[in-house]
């Protein structure tokens, strides 16, 4: 081995401690690169395949009632591979042991056996017997949640008719990944579910006897969509169909694409900014160790090394660092991407996890961080390369002072010797403490954009379930219903007020822009769902117009004024121009309102009702539940307090590690910074502490030079960091926009404090482990120095 490449490995070795606090930012940067492409290749490709080996359909349709038959004209469509008619309806179920009604999906199973498409795993038990009336499967996440297993009962009310239903088996199904009911915002597993039951018994109890509901298609590979919806829609119009729709809209898929996307968006926020200080700290520390080395690099090439062989010895002690926080962040984003993707596939009910990121990932991360380094270190190493021998090998020229204007209004206002140090050392070497304040400010940085998630989720849950749904329980009813429905409703124990709402499902277009959305009908003046717009005001359904979501109307390039045509998917597939009266902010889905009579007299209907809004007496909510499960129209019924629940609970548990990640993330890159700033400003100024402590000063106010200087740019960095984080998380909520939800960028006063609180006790931490080797400064030696 070179002499020069044992210098190398001493001076690693050396220089350990810093070469840790940067390889660690380092690796934190490779680490949130692999967890986010890591996770983000394991969703899709458990989803790849979990939809190939159980022939996740293509496109999906509803209908009123289509006779079998119907079926060989559908799969005749050109480019339809395969098709399956079936049975689909929303039950409410009677749970043993509950007084809260649950509800589920309920599906047919052909006769001929398993589903040729969306195929079911079956996870314990059997098929039921296809002549059997009383025996069903159940989706594996409903049973664990509720406790039962094979041979558990319970009651099921069938269009009316309340039966005992006997679990034969458990299943997972590719349609429900994301098993989340009507009016849900997050999956309720214990009161939700999905059950598939024999054709025959479910066609008898629906009165579908030799006709069908659904139908899902398979497309030949290679063919195009939207042709074959549209020649579906045609097939379906006179039999009700309400508009066929693709994968993108089916709502398991689009809450799966949504994350992954996201997911992916997250990989190129986040290390930018770990690498962009893993910049500033090679440079500061590769520079400061070549200042202090003159003299041997001039030694090195007076003994025959060459400018290249200086310059790469320089690049190869930033490449170790480098290295050394690949191989850290190789580590940890491994685990982190495995342990974040095993959640992922519990949270999105799959059967298995393919999880296997392959080399590309690794290269590119271990790439970018190379490049990283060699960014760092190469102007210096350039530097050195370049220095002659002779004037290697002599001490660099010392800096000339003049006393400034700054220094006159330092002495002017009587500021203590340490404290003018502290400010000339800032202002003597401006550049490096700028960027010091850069770096400690993206520290904030990181931690605002993270805290922004709590204080936007406070927003969301005020408005989505104090504002706008205030409602107690929300009753589906099965199919349309008369407006009668609603006065019956209010005989139900414990009504307090009640009112009826309609939806329609209708394709919105403004020229060559369309989008499927589902348009909430109602009178003005209802109380319990409402619209608001940001401001918190309610927005009445006008009397001629359409309110519809501000992320709806950009879609659309709609504004207020302007006329959207509505296709209504009903029987008639009425055709209307109505003007944008109003936009409004929301944050799940992107809907419309339209008045209710505005509605029903376009389609020359009578006033109808799908759901019914009910604010009920607490105490009388058993005996409400009790009712519901023996009344005949109730399809499903949500307790707005259970669904409210099931939101935070899964938005805690998912705040919880984002806000752990991000602090320890953010504590990284402070100690890195403020760590590595320290150790460069104690060995430049080791002659100035040594001769304050001869002098006579003690070792707290020698301390106070060296810690107060770094915790003043400390508290410079902290506007900074508030602004750049307030980027950042605004980069993030645009980054999370789907058709789905969006997220606000809300960001209240405290989260700005804890990011600082976080920030300025790490770098204090930092700075208070540099103090103690003032305290084992040999004076003597120190003094001796040339510098």
């Amino acid at each position: 081995m070179r002499a020069i490449d044992k210098k190398l490995l001493r001076d690693f070795r050396r220089l350990w401690a810093q070469a840790l606090a940067i390889a660690l930012v380092l690796a934190a940067g490779v680490a949130i690169l692999l967890m986010s492409f890591g996770m983000s290749r394991a969703l899709d490709d458990t989803r790849a395949a979990y939809y190939e080996r159980n022939r996740f359909a293509d496109v999906f349709a509803s209908v009123t009632r289509a006779p079998l038959t119907l079926a060989g004209e559908i799969e005749a469509i050109e480019g339809v591979y395969a098709a399956e008619p079936r049975i689909l309806s929303l039950v409410l179920l009677d749970l043993p042991g509950r007084v809260e009604a649950a509800q589920a999906w309920i599906l047919s199973i052909p006769e001929t056996g398993e589903p040729r498409l969306n195929a079911p795993i079956l996870r314990s038990g059997e098929w039921p017997d296809p002549d059997s009336r009383t025996h069903v499967v159940v989706n594996e996440p409903f049973a664990r949640a509720n406790g039962y297993r094979v041979g558990d009962t319970f009651s099921a009310n069938l269009d009316g008719q309340k039966r005992e239903l006997t679990i034969s088996g458990t299943a997972l199904s590719p349609e429900y990944i994301y098993t989340i009911g009507p009016g849900q915002m997050m999956p309720d597993s214990e009161n939700f579910g999905v059950i598939w039951m024999p054709e025959r018994a479910l066609a008898a109890a629906f009165d579908m006897t030799g006709a069908f509901n659904s139908v899902t298609l398979k497309l030949a590979a290679g063919t195009l969509e939207q042709p074959v919806i549209d020649a579906l829609d045609t097939v379906l119009k006179p039999y009700g169909g309400s508009g066929a729709h693709g994968r993108e809209d089916q709502i398991s898929h689009s809450f799966l694409d949504s994350e992954i996307t996201q997911l992916e968006a997250l990989a190129y926020i986040l290390p930018p900014v770990f690498m962009g200080i893993t910049v500033f700290l090679v440079n500061m520390v590769i520079g400061r160790i070549i200042a202090l080395e003159r003299s041997e690099i001039g030694l090195l090439k007076a003994v025959g090394y060459s400018d290249l062989e200086i310059c790469l010895h320089y690049l190869m002690l930033a490449g170790l660092i480098a290295l050394a926080g690949i191989g850290i962040g190789f580590g940890v984003g491994t685990w982190l991407a495995r342990m974040m993707s095993q959640l992922y596939a519990q949270f999105f009910d799959f059967p298995y996890l393919v999880f296997g990121m392959g080399p590309g990932p690794y290269v590119g991360a271990a790439l970018i961080a190379l490049a990283t380094a060699v960014a760092g270190s190469l102007r210096a190493a350039l530097g050195a390369a370049r220095l002659p021998p002779a004037v290697a090998m002599s001490p660099p020229a010392p800096p000339r002072f003049k006393r400034s204007t700054f220094d006159r209004m330092m002495a002017a206002i009587h500021l203590s010797q340490p404290t003018i140090m502290i400010l000339r050392s800032i202002i003597r070497w401006p550049v490096r403490s700028a960027m010091t304040v850069v770096g400690l400010g993206l520290a904030v940085a990181v931690l605002v954009s993270s805290g922004f998630f709590e204080d936007s989720l406070d927003v969301i849950i005020d408005t989505a379930f104090y504002q706008q749904n205030r409602q107690d329980v929300i009753i589906i009813l099965s199919g349309e219903t008369p407006e009668s429905a609603v006065e019956d409703a209010r005989a139900l124990p414990g009504a307090m007020v009640v009112e009826g709402e309609m939806m329609y499902s209708a394709v919105l277009r403004n020229g060559h822009l369309e989008k499927n959305s589902t348009i909430q009908a109602r009178r003005p003046g209802t109380m319990l769902s409402r619209m608001t717009d940001a401001d918190g005001r309610v927005v009445e359904p006008p009397e001629r117009g359409i309110v519809m979501s501000d992320r709806l109307a950009e879609q659309l390039d709609l504004r207020i004024g302007d006329l959207v045509e509505v296709e209504f998917l009903e029987a008639d597939r009425g055709v209307y121009q109505v003007p944008v009266a109003e936009l409004v902010t929301q944050y799940f889905g992107m809907g419309a309102l339209m008045n209710l009579d505005t509605v029903s007299e376009m389609l020359r209907k009578a006033p109808q009702s799908r759901v019914i809004n009910m604010r009920v007496d607490p105490e009388e909510l058993p005996a409400l539940h009790a009712a519901l499960k023996d009344t005949p129209k109730a399809g499903g019924a949500i307790l707005m307090t259970e669904n409210r629940r099931a939101f935070q609970d899964t938005i805690a548990q998912n705040l919880l590690m984002i806000t752990a990640i991000y602090g320890l993330l953010g504590i990284l890159i402070t100690v890195g910074v403020a760590y590595n700033g320290a150790r460069v400003q104690l060995s430049e100024r080791a002659r100035e502490l040594a001769s304050l402590r001869i002098l006579g000063f003690s070792r707290g106010e020698v301390s106070y030079i060296l810690v107060g200087e770094t915790m003043l740019l400390a508290i410079l960095a902290q506007p900074l960091g508030w602004a750049i984080g307030w980027y950042v998380a605004r980069l993030m909520t645009n980054s999370f926009d789907s058709d789905i939800y969006a997220i606000p960028l809300v960001l209240n006063p405290p989260t700005f404090s804890y990011a600082s609180l976080i920030v300025l006790g790490a770098a204090l931490g930092a700075a208070l482990i540099v103090r103690r080797r003032i305290d084992t400064l040999d004076l003597v030696a120190v003094m001796k120095t040339r510098e």
